[in-house]
């Protein structure tokens, strides 16, 4: 399904047009009805002689209404370009077809309304000025057709034109992509609840699904679907969809909020952009202070020029733009600059990189960057993105590269074949010299933990991704890419490097030595010497000590001994008392408890008044 828009300057007959082709009145805003003039965005659909169905969007054509306009024009494949016969060009006719040509939409028709209120002479004079208008614009080309509404001309034939329009129309939309839809209204019905409206983008989306709305990151349900009313299990990108939400409430949605699937697309306040200057605007200098609009949402943004200190009229260059409030765009997404006082359309552009880093003006190595991400190869695209060495989400690269999910792995799988990229689990993907990098920042981290903690069995994981500086997402892959290698060897809660024992240092065996003697020579007695709790469990776990208490350890024969003593002792005599161990083995109380308290923790024994029995 292809989506078509109008444009036009206002009272040259846009809505009217929409109700004629489609019996449905666009002005849905008694205040619309009331003036006779479109406001905010009105919605219809036609269906074609070829039983194509189509969605018509409506855009207000005052001056004063454009940013509403802006809303609409976004996710259309053509454009309706209405000119009133008796009128011919007028100025929001000009800044409308600026808009189109800055968008790229290339694909539209040109209606010459209102014909029966002109002679032929006339109509033949608008015919040629609109003509010379057009010339060197996406619609240079584009059929003009004659229409009158009140008597019917041109009416058929601007419909089989649509038509056929519509065999000529580029498929933009993926049907396996990652879905957006750009909002441009939230309401709620009764009985049903949240209900938002948009032009779905790039993916489908199904009932049941969950999906997230950003840039707040609420997270909702989708309840149901409609597209012209209709009920539909499922919506395909380039339809107009309206989704019934559950979870969330429609007064914490707004126009310029994009629905999309939860954590794939970021928020950004930071866009590197090729920018084109409109042919009759005044130049832009940098650090201009412009209104952005890209989707359904607006945005207050200061412009960086980073290979020029202003763009004159019909002049390209880079930029880096600044927004005041984050919005959601990806790789290839086109948007209009305009000035907030006194209000109009300066500039338009496309999006190379929505996730940038902050650039210095007049370097070399930037535009080169910038020119590479723009025109290079889908490999070279990817290897440019992940130039810096720092791990990425996969998801993350395809949406800044504007790559399809049908070309992401024959881009990705000789890439990662050649060595130029590794694999970071599934999720996660870095440059070889990144991953050298990172293997060694993490050998060095492991290898300096080790000599502070000699005993320890490795460092915690969470520790480890902090010191990376690893993201939660990709801090698996990178647990995984190191395991695999052979670098790390892990357990659940630690990491140590592949080769590593925990063993003491030469002076911390000589105080385990000297611990150990002092044992076997008292063994119910605290050695004067301090080895340290951190030595005292390493021997533990070797099975050199046995912990009975926090400042307590035996040695394992005198441990064996006492455990037998008194498995004896309740077997023969039904049961033993602190004084009775104490006695037998000469040791004192303190140690005659804490032995006992030991059994009766590892269900050895168990209590019973003043007497030990045996637990089982």
């Amino acid at each position: 399904m292809f989506t078509i828009g109008t444009a036009g300057h206002v009272d040259h007959g846009k809505s009217t047009l929409v109700k004629t082709l489609t019996g449905i009145d666009p002005d849905r805003l008694r205040e619309e009805q009331q003036r006779e003039m479109t406001i905010d965005l009105g919605f219809a659909w036609l269906t074609l002689p070829s039983g194509r169905e189509v969605s018509l969007i409506d855009v207000p054509g005052h001056e004063r209404f454009i940013k509403n306009m802006l809303a609409g024009v976004g996710g259309i494949d053509a454009v309706l370009l209405v000119i009133a016969a008796d009128e011919s060009v007028m100025p929001q006719t000009r800044e409308h077809l600026a808009i189109i040509d800055l968008l790229a939409i290339h694909h539209g028709i040109v209606v010459l309304s209102k014909v029966d209120l002109v002679d032929a002479d006339w109509l033949a004079l608008v015919r040629d000025e609109v003509r010379e208008v057009l010339a060197g614009t996406g619609l240079a080309a584009a059929p003009i057709i004659p229409v009158s509404v009140r008597t019917g001309v041109g009416l058929s034939e601007l419909i089989q034109t649509l038509d056929q329009l519509l065999d000529t129309l580029p498929i933009r939309h993926q049907t396996t992509g990652v879905p957006r839809l750009a909002i441009d209204r939230s309401f709620a019905i009764a009985g049903f609840g949240t209900v938002i409206t948009g032009t779905l983008r790039d993916g489908p989306l199904f009932i049941g699904q969950e999906v997230e709305i950003l840039p707040q990151g609420i997270r909702a349900r989708i309840r149901g679907l409609q597209s012209h009313q209709r009920p539909i299990e499922q919506g395909q990108p380039g339809t107009r969809i309206a989704v019934n939400l559950a979870g969330v409430h429609h007064r914490d949605l707004k126009r310029g909020n994009v629905l999309t699937l939860p954590g794939v697309l970021r928020p950004t306040t930071l866009l590197d952009a090729r920018v084109q200057i409109v042919r009759e605007a005044a130049p832009v200098c940098h650090n201009a202070a412009l209104d952005m609009f890209i989707g359904s949402s607006e945005a207050a943004a200061r412009v960086t020029l980073l290979d020029a200190d202003e763009l004159p009229g019909g002049a390209e260059g880079w930029a880096q733009i600044r927004l005041a409030t984050p919005v959601v765009a990806t790789v290839g997404d086109r948007f209009i600059l305009r000035l907030p006082s006194p209000s109009r359309t300066v500039a338009g552009g496309i999006v190379v990189d929505p996730h940038p880093v902050r650039h210095r003006r007049f370097r070399a190595e930037v535009i080169t960057a910038l020119n590479l991400r723009a025109q290079g190869s889908l490999s070279e695209r990817i290897l440019q993105t992940l130039a810096d060495g720092q791990p990425r989400l996969r998801a993350d690269v395809v949406a800044t590269t504007g790559i399809t999910d049908s070309e992401v792995e024959a881009t990705l799988t000789p890439l990662l074949a050649s060595g130029h990229l590794v694999a970071l689990g599934k999720d996660g993907l870095i440059t070889s010299v990144g991953w050298d990098r990172l293997r060694a920042t993490l050998r060095d981290l492991l290898t300096s933990y080790h000599q502070r903690f000699p005993l320890r069995r490795g460092m915690s994981k969470e520790e480890v991704r902090q010191r990376l500086q690893v993201s939660n997402r990709l801090w698996p892959g990178v647990l995984q890419a190191a395991l695999t290698e052979g670098l790390i060897s892990a357990d659940e809660t630690t990491v140590r490097l592949a080769d590593f024992t925990p063993r003491p240092t030469a002076e911390q065996q000589r105080l385990l030595d000297q611990y150990l003697t002092a044992l076997k020579r008292l063994p119910y007695t605290i050695p004067a010497v301090e080895p340290g709790d951190e030595l005292l469990a390493w021997a533990c776990a070797q099975g050199l000590l046995v912990k009975i208490a926090p400042d307590l350890y035996l040695l394992p024969a005198t441990y064996s001994a006492m455990e037998a003593w008194v498995r004896t002792a309740i077997e023969t005599q039904g049961s033993v008392t602190v004084a009775q161990l104490r006695d037998y083995f000469g040791c004192s109380r303190r140690y005659a408890v804490a032995f006992l308290e030991h059994l009766d923790e590892q269900r050895i024994t168990r209590r019973v008044g003043d007497v030990r029995v045996l637990a089982r």
